[in-house]
């Protein structure tokens, strides 16, 4: 029954971020970008398959100078969205069934009010401080990509469930995750480590991580949208590349050897975090030696 009660909202919330993207994209007459949508199609695949989206695509909006720094998180976050939202109605049509419904549901809506609340702190938060968030998240993402190649992340267990306790726990953990999806930090790798280390099913991870990140995008995507900081040609590329390479990952591909692949984008990821924390570094000394700031100590 909570399965049910969480596709209807999820339903609806696909509505409206939909409603509210082409009232705004045909406002703006915006063509999807053709870069975008490529790259779209690839991170969305590999995202279905376990990789992620949010980091690779960051990385590659600062190597190709896509969008300025400070409208990375929420331009990645709305064009993200919606292929997401595919993965998450596949994922619990799949895998929901298998998962306790009070977790599911519980680590779903947190992660929406997290995003809702984070959502004006990353507009009116300084460019610099974007950008140290986002080169923490690609570091943190590169990490979790080399220890799963080096077979480091935990094994996990085999519940479906948790105890009343380390649900709670999950559920406060999701908000923060919500909060930081604002800035870019994608939730699928801090989501699998805390649930397999609290002894869940890794695979049941899915439909958790993919609910709440629907929400959370829809309900910070619209905030973002009405907000007006972000690049609507790369959002569309990012949807209309993405919706469709989820399906064939998900229903036709299934699986496919990704560790080679994930060494790639170590590499690329850290790139990015350095050039992005050598810009937030450069930005932080020169508003503290804006007049009227206190100098910063040698």
């Amino acid at each position: 029954m909570l399965l049910i009660a969480l596709l209807v909202p999820l339903t609806l919330a696909i509505l409206v971020l939909s409603v509210a993207l082409i009232r705004v994209a045909v406002a703006q007459r915006a063509v999807p970008d053709l870069e975008a949508t490529g790259l779209g199609i690839v991170v969305n695949f590999l995202d279905t398959l376990g990789i992620g989206s949010f980091a690779t695509t960051t990385a590659w909006f600062k190597f190709r100078k896509m969008v300025p720094d400070r409208l990375i998180p929420p331009t990645l976050l709305v064009g993200l969205t919606p292929p997401a939202m595919a993965e998450s109605v596949i994922f619990l049509i799949l895998l929901g069934v298998m998962v306790d419904p009070v977790l599911l549901f519980g680590c779903a809506i947190s992660t929406l009010m997290g995003g809702l609340v984070g959502a004006p702190m990353v507009a009116r938060a300084r460019v610099w401080i974007v950008q140290t968030v986002v080169a923490i998240g690609l570091v943190l993402a590169a990490s979790a990509y080399t220890m799963t190649n080096l077979h480091l992340f935990p094994g996990g267990g085999t519940a479906s469930g948790l105890s009343l306790g380390l649900t709670i726990l999950a559920i406060v953990a999701c908000f923060g995750f919500g909060i930081l999806l604002n800035f870019g930090v994608g939730n699928y790798a801090p989501t699998l480590v805390m649930l397999s280390l609290m002894g869940m099913d890794p695979r049941l991870c899915f439909p958790i991580m993919a609910a709440g990140a629907s929400l959370m995008g829809a309900g910070a995507g619209v905030r973002h949208i009405q907000i007006g900081q972000i690049n609507m040609r790369i959002v569309i590329g990012l949807t209309l590349g993405g919706i469709p390479a989820v399906f064939v990952a998900a229903l036709i591909v299934k699986t496919m050897p990704l560790e080679l692949l994930r060494w790639l984008v170590i590499v690329v990821v850290l790139y990015a975090a350095t050039v992005m924390g050598r810009a937030a570094w450069l930005g932080r000394r020169e508003h503290h030696a804006e007049p009227g700031t206190a100098p910063l100590a040698d």
